[in-house]
């Protein structure tokens, strides 16, 4: 626990690089993978295709590859992120945290796409028809009359995706990033006797921000299930 503890300033950033990817690709992949969804289920057939072969795709990839291109192949062929360089107190946010970011995103807005289509699926077909007989385009369904209800019912599948992504931020430490996994390491390398204690704690660390990510869901889901 010493081990820890004499190190408290270097766990609390590493924690706050864990928290930051999870925040910033959890708002991201939400907005992109309801996009996605919403294409999925749109009458043009080109857009449906097309986003079905992208999550099918990038859903059977693994988490570590998509990462590396964005780190290393990505460069080459002009994707890159130099031009972020942002300090936020001890922070530096910067092409590695941004490539970080962005494989988080991609990959994991293809489960919440999924997600967010199994709760289209459960609204009424009735209700979308309601929506046209009113003379609401696509878009204007989804947005007015379909999405809210998709939502509701698509709670638990997203958050069970976005506590997988706070998990596999820990894999963000294999590009460079100072996150929680790779400070943990650091720490048990620079002293291996105190190994036990410096993984339980961080471990028990993890367990917390999960419990916060299924509480706040849970609150949701029960809010939005008495609104009904």
């Amino acid at each position: 626990m010493n081990a820890v503890l004499d190190n408290l300033e270097l766990v609390l950033r590493a924690f706050s690089y864990t928290v930051l990817l999870f925040l910033i690709s959890g708002v991201l992949s939400l907005v992109f993978g309801t996009l996605l969804a919403a294409f999925r289920v749109g009458p043009i057939a080109v857009l449906s295709r097309a986003a079905a072969v992208y999550v099918t795709a990038i859903r059977n990839t693994p988490l570590l590859i998509i990462l590396i291109f964005f780190r290393i192949a990505g460069p080459k062929v002009g994707i890159n992120f130099n031009f972020i360089d942002i300090k936020i107190g001890d922070l530096t946010l910067n092409n590695l945290f941004a490539a970080c970011v962005v494989g988080l995103t991609v990959y994991t807005s293809t489960f919440v796409c999924e997600a967010i289509r199994s709760g289209i699926n459960a609204v009424p077909l009735g209700q979308a028809e309601a929506a046209r007989a009113i003379g609401l385009p696509f878009s204007g369904a989804m947005r007015e009359v379909i999405l809210p209800q998709a939502f509701r019912a698509s709670v638990p599948p997203v958050a069970s995706v976005q506590i997988a992504l706070l998990k596999n931020t820990t894999v963000a430490g294999a590009l460079g990033v100072f996150e929680a996994f790779a400070r943990m390491k650091s720490l048990i390398n620079d002293d291996v006797a105190s190994r036990n204690a410096i993984f339980l704690t961080f471990a028990v660390i993890f367990v917390v921000l999960v419990e916060v990510v299924s509480f706040g869901a849970n609150r949701l889901e029960r809010r939005w299930r008495i609104a009904r």
